[in-house]
């Protein structure tokens, strides 16, 4: 894989779709010892849809104190 003069590259579309990356991402580096480590980036929102989707999904049948009292112990 080459570089542009620009400092571009092409990410292979394997790892686009592994990452879930498209058109309009966000994708953030961190140089990590002698390499770059690539994330797609989350927004605020996409996280908001995301934690939606569990609300509620937690019912064990237990009320606060029940749950609590477990935790606590």
């Amino acid at each position: 894989m080459r570089v542009t003069e620009k400092g571009q590259v092409t990410i292979p579309q394997p790892v686009r779709e592994a990452l879930g990356i498209g058109q309009g991402s966000e994708v953030e580096f961190e140089i990590k010892g002698d390499h770059a480590v690539l994330r797609r980036v989350s927004s605020p929102q996409q996280v908001v849809e995301r934690l939606e989707r569990y609300r509620g999904s937690a019912d064990a049948g237990l009320g606060t104190d029940a749950i609590l009292a477990l935790t606590r112990s």
